[in-house]
């Protein structure tokens, strides 16, 4: 059953969206922020010649640079100064959600309210720089490391590519506060978003090339449309599904009135998660690269042997992507949702469970059909991200068509779609409040 907000959101038509201005002011700044993200991709590190890495990055795209330039929409391949993307805060953001489990200090920020997120967020930009510089530095060694890439490598070059790509990535960080704050939707994911939608064509395209050369056969190439289809169907499908627990509200007598009575629902996603895991998976499976590109190549042979094994399609690499993904929907559930919180909420305002006693009962049974829930969003996020990767690893299919990029896509544009109606529906109020023309009682 449809909520009356989803019918009304139902409803809402292209006249509704003329008259709503700050929706439009909203939309037209994400759009020229991402638009900014994108001109940005395009600028060149300073000190490459572009030649080189072309030919550099083109015989290496097979591996886990490919994942990496996906995520950045194309700034790797062309070494730009927003290379590194947003990839260092997102790793930042797990390190601190994990210490935050372990550390008094966090969790007493974390229950503080919004002064604690502050400083929280402020620990987490400090995370941000030095993951950052660190992976910088690293990319600076492994094009110092390739043939004829940089035209004058040296300290001076790794320092001025290190602050370039510290420097590119702290604007994406503050570009994504600021679409998050003054635009629509959460502006992390929308950059993420942009940079794969911008990759679509370029690997539609190259698939259908593929199939002209006769690399890819015209059934495979039906196969994997077909497989995008259904992937796309199955993350609306479970994206939208809900477990709802009944919630009954006692009736109350004031005077000669009673009041409550009343039902509602608490509604439990089958996916809680979201989009999280499979971002976190691959950002922490992209650390190893970074590590060895300090080497050059030239490090200790277990080094280059643990980097070959986590390569893009290596059964290692599916058995950790799909263990990290398993992690992070158990571990991000029970960051963004706590039970024991709910009930006391539900137990406060008369609120229960039918059958089940308020207080720890309750959270013991909400935390219950929660855990069921997160096994079966665990298990839906390892198949459709690795079950596009075995057509990736078996047919050399382009990477955009994974179940990764497809999932980041769709739930970015679901939640985006949602809070557009969110903002329609809030004008549409507003107005329905100034046309009532409200008066007080007359005299």
């Amino acid at each position: 059953m449809a909520s009356a907000a989803e019918q009304l959101a139902a409803n809402l038509n292209f006249a509704a969206f003329a008259k709503a201005d700050e929706l439009k002011k909203r939309l037209w700044f994400t759009l020229g922020a991402l638009i900014i993200y994108r001109l940005g991709t395009y600028i060149p590190l300073p000190g490459i010649d572009p030649v080189a890495l072309a030919q550099v990055f083109h015989q290496n795209q097979s591996g886990i640079l490919g994942i990496f330039d996906m995520f950045s929409g194309g700034a790797v391949g062309r070494m730009a100064i927003f290379a590194l993307g947003i990839m260092p805060y997102i790793s930042s953001s797990i390190i601190i959600q994990l210490m935050t489990s372990v550390s008094k200090h966090l969790e007493e920020l974390k229950k503080e309210g919004e002064q604690g997120r502050k400083t929280i967020n402020q620990y987490t930009r400090y995370g941000t720089v030095f993951l950052a510089a660190l992976q910088g530095y690293g990319i600076a060694v492994g094009l110092e490391g390739a043939q004829h890439v940089v035209v004058e490598p040296g300290m001076f070059f790794r320092i001025e590519t290190t602050i370039t790509l510290v420097g590119g990535t702290m604007f994406l960080m503050w570009l994504g506060e600021q679409i998050t704050a003054r635009g629509v939707g959460n502006g992390i994911s929308l950059i993420i978003f942009a940079g794969i939608v911008a990759r679509l064509p370029q690997a539609l395209v190259g698939t259908l090339e593929l199939g002209r050369q006769g690399a890819l056969s015209t059934g495979i190439i039906l196969l994997v449309g077909v497989m995008v289809v259904a992937v796309i169907m199955a993350i609306v499908f479970v994206e939208r599904a809900q477990r709802r627990l009944i919630v009954q509200y006692p009736k109350r007598q004031v005077g000669n009135k009673m009041y409550g009575g009343d039902s509602s629902h608490l509604p439990l996603k089958l996916n809680t998660s979201g989009v999280i895991p499979p971002i976190f998976a691959s950002s922490l499976l992209l650390l190893p690269i970074t590590v060895a590109n300090f080497t050059a190549g030239q490090g200790p042979e277990w080094l280059n042997t643990i980097t070959a094994l986590l390569g893009h399609g290596q059964p290692l690499y599916m058995l950790f992507y799909a263990a990290g993904i398993i992690f992070f929907a158990f571990f991000y559930t029970a960051i963004v949702f706590n039970p024991k919180d709910t009930a006391d909420n539900l137990k406060k305002y008369g609120g229960f469970i039918p059958g089940i006693r308020p207080g720890d009962r309750t959270a013991a049974y909400i935390d219950y059909v929660l855990t069921r829930l997160t096994v079966l969003g665990a298990v839906y996020l390892v198949i459709i991200c690795l079950l596009p990767e075995f057509l990736i690893s078996q047919y050399k299919v382009p990477f955009y068509f994974g179940g990764t990029s497809l999932l980041i896509v769709v739930s970015v544009t679901m939640d985006t779609v949602a809070q557009i109606q969110s903002h329609l529906l809030a004008h549409q109020y507003e107005g329905l409040i100034k046309k009532s023309k409200l008066r007080g009682p007359r005299r």
